[in-house]
């Protein structure tokens, strides 16, 4: 058993092709032998969003602070907010802090 203290990894920067606006990622845990997805909390500024993009093994979202819009490609803008959890397919989709709050 490995035991991993939450802000014991070093937090990072979104890469600028994957988001627009101040968007910081802190991870939680990465894949392995044993699960074949990694996790991580990922804070958006006000206004900042993902691009278009998809997740091999889907993604699921667990909005814990803040609140936000998402949509899958072709279906209509969602809102987002805590205590939501957020089913995604692999299915191309786009996630936006509203331009008020932190996400």
């Amino acid at each position: 058993m490995k035991i991993t203290k939450v802000g014991t990894q070093p937090s990072a920067k979104g890469p600028e092709d994957w988001f627009t606006g101040a968007v910081r990622i802190d991870p939680l845990f990465d894949a392995n032998d044993a699960r074949r997805g990694a996790s991580a909390n990922v804070t958006f500024e006000p206004g900042a969003r993902t691009a278009w993009h998809t997740h091999p093994l889907g993604q699921t979202l667990i909005i814990t602070a803040g609140s936000g819009w998402v949509q899958r490609e072709g279906g209509p803008i969602e809102e987002i907010y805590p205590a939501m959890l957020f089913g995604l397919s692999r299915m191309k989709s786009i996630g936006m802090a509203l331009p008020q709050q932190t996400a």
